[in-house]
């Protein structure tokens, strides 16, 4: 060992955080990239003690593998959408991004993270990649929704003003969420076109925007931590007490993993 190099004994948390996958450059020449958002990293080191573990171009038939190897899993949000062709549909708004790569792999990642009770968080995107995982649909343009409103962030502000509180979201009583909350009612951030149509069956929601849209859901009856959020607790978590509450309870949940995986 190198002098001066100490060992934590303690074992950080390994949160596998699959990659959105891009390309960047000039149309002719764009080169694939496979990136996480570094909002993500950051919150679960500073609020959960935890690694984000990327997996580039990682195989769904190694899923068993990899998943031996993390204390949890976490869907991050991202600029594209789940393909509509996972729910019956054909894509609403040629325009707007996709990413089948990450697709094939995520929606065969949350039913192993169900089936294995190992802790799973999905936020944005992650949650809705939960429910159409698990046999739900999406609306794809939420504010083309009779009685919706329009969920998605002014993009032209800068970021802390896209990620800051923008509507109330209704806690389901006697929830996890309510507790961390403190109350049956809290702001929380808006960034997202598409959200729950059809709620999958064997989840059960826990948030409702005041439109009726479902915010958040847990897997009913799980053995482990399986929670989606459709709102962005990953931004400045460790100045918001309730999405601080939510990476605690996340990391609370992989540290009984991480004891069961490292016996």
């Amino acid at each position: 060992m190198a002098q001066g190099m100490s060992v934590n004994v303690k074992q950080r948390l390994l949160v596998w955080t699959p990659a959105d996958h891009r390309r960047i450059g000039a149309a002719h020449e764009a080169m694939p990239y496979a990136m996480l958002a570094e909002t993500y990293a950051a919150a679960l080191r500073d609020c959960a003690n935890a690694q984000a573990l990327v997996l580039p171009l990682a195989d769904p038939q190694d899923i068993p593998h990899w998943l031996g190897l993390v204390d949890g899993v976490m869907l991050t949000g991202s600029p594209s959408n789940v393909h509509p062709s996972h729910f019956g549909e054909s894509v609403a708004d040629e325009s707007l991004p996709l990413d089948t790569t990450r697709d094939a792999l995520t929606l065969e990642l949350v039913r192993a993270c169900v089936k294995q009770a190992i802790p799973l968080l999905g936020i944005c995107r992650g949650f809705q990649e939960m429910n159409v995982a698990l046999g739900g649909s999406l609306l794809q343009q939420v504010h083309l929704t009779p009685g919706k409103h329009d969920h998605r962030d002014p993009d032209h502000l800068p970021l802390a003003q896209q990620y800051a509180p923008s509507h109330d979201v209704l806690l389901q009583p006697g929830s996890s969420l309510a507790q961390w909350a403190g109350s049956l009612r809290v702001k929380v951030n808006s960034l997202h076109g598409q959200g729950v149509a059809r709620l999958a069956q064997g989840l059960t929601p826990l948030a409702h925007a005041e439109d009726g849209l479902i915010e958040a859901f847990e897997v009913s009856g799980a053995q482990g931590f399986a929670l989606g959020v459709q709102w962005h607790p990953e931004w400045d978590c460790q100045s918001t007490p309730f999405y601080q509450a939510i990476f605690q309870a996340f990391a609370q949940a992989m540290q009984l993993r991480q004891r069961d995986r490292l016996r």
